[in-house]
């Protein structure tokens, strides 16, 4: 249900708030219009190697039908990052180069 995600998205925004003034904090609607409930969301800024943590946190889920406001809070000041997501069923998709600066929502599809 909505409620799982929300509790992992407040806890990053509590981490959103120790970042450097420089940095930027940023938030989306993430829409799940697919036919599985999203376990896990990973983001990085797209010039980086490694996920950061699961946006959803350790008892999130973002279920089929669903909205939610994400935010990205990680100390960077970069609008470019890839997003990963994990599907109920294990189906990941990677979204690369998503201009976080210029977002509002972005949507899941089958």
């Amino acid at each position: 249900m909505k409620l799982h995600l929300l509790g992992g998205l407040a806890a990053l925004m509590l981490v959103a708030g120790l970042s450097p003034a420089a940095a930027q904090t940023v938030e989306f609607t993430v829409i799940n219009n697919s036919s599985y409930d999203l376990h896990y969301f990973y983001t990085t800024p797209s010039n980086e190697d490694y996920w950061g943590e699961d946006l959803l946190g350790d008892e999130g889920i973002l279920e089929a039908g669903y909205q939610a406001t994400a935010t990205i809070g990680d100390g960077s000041d970069q609008c470019l990052y890839d997003f990963k997501f994990v599907m109920d069923n294990g189906a990941e998709l990677i979204e690369p180069e998503v201009d976080i600066c210029q977002l509002a929502s972005y949507t899941i599809n089958d």
